[in-house]
């Protein structure tokens, strides 16, 4: 055996065991036992979890946030899914008193259209990114869970959008409905049946973005974030009256 051939198949066992870790690293994050908040455990705990030395899995890691599967920061750790926007606290301090239907209302003006603007500009890894996201939302298993992949698939399609405008104004509404109160009442809203349809609306809205099919993607998410304030409108309690309306029926 020559000594290329040789070399070429040290290479090629070298990348199938890196691309073993990374396959392993992947599973783990999709069995869904990080922390509540996407935290994956320190590199020497998952070390022992998966069975590779740190090197390794440090390799991995690179893959995978490359992939935009997971992300990092520094002294607080290693996170699965999308990073928080930069902006959404400070946007969020210049927004006074507002319902929860007012933000629905808000993300039908902007989320549509950003949605059509990532059928223009979203790669293959992208729309692999967003089956992944769109998976982990459905199989989520709590409430906290399902906030956490559902807010991690509609901020990524606002990041493919690629308008640092309208992903500020995206930041802004995805600060105001972290609220806890907010999530609380959401969760109230929903059931086996309700995340079923979400998924298949989620799916239509991947389908659209992968055809690039601008129009059809603004329509997918229009309906999607349309049956999700029809949901909320069915167990908020109905606003009173105002004076000028009292009589007119």
């Amino acid at each position: 055996m020559d000594s290329d051939l040789r070399s070429n198949l040290r290479l090629n066992v070298v990348a199938d065991t890196e691309a073993m870790v990374v396959r392993r690293v992947k599973a783990f994050i999709e069995s869904g036992v990080e922390a509540a908040d996407g935290r994956l455990p320190c590199e020497r705990d998952l070390t022992k979890m998966i069975g590779v030395s740190r090197r390794k899995l440090r390799r991995a890691l690179d893959v995978l946030e490359a992939e935009g599967l997971i992300w990092r920061k520094q002294g607080k750790g290693t996170f699965a899914g999308q990073p928080p926007d930069s902006t959404q606290v400070l946007a969020a301090e210049l927004v006074g008193d507002t319902t929860i239907m007012q933000v629905m209302d808000a993300r039908l003006c902007i989320e549509p259209a950003l949605a059509a603007m990532c059928a223009r500009t979203a790669l293959p890894a992208d729309i692999e990114r967003l089956r992944n996201l769109a998976a982990r939302t459905l199989s989520a298993p709590d409430v906290d869970s399902i906030e956490l992949w559902d807010s991690a698939f509609h901020r990524l399609i606002a990041r493919v959008a690629a308008n640092p405008p309208l992903l500020t104004a995206f930041s802004m509404l995805d600060e105001i409905r972290s609220n806890q109160n907010w999530k609380a009442l959401r969760s109230c809203a929903r059931n086996e049946q309700t995340l079923m349809v979400s998924d298949q609306e989620h799916r239509a809205i991947i389908e659209r973005i992968e055809a690039g099919d601008a129009a059809g993607a603004e329509a997918a998410m229009r309906q999607h974030l349309s049956t999700l304030a029809d949901n909320l409108r069915r167990i908020l309690p109905k606003p009173p009256y105002r004076q000028s309306e009292r009589g007119m029926t």
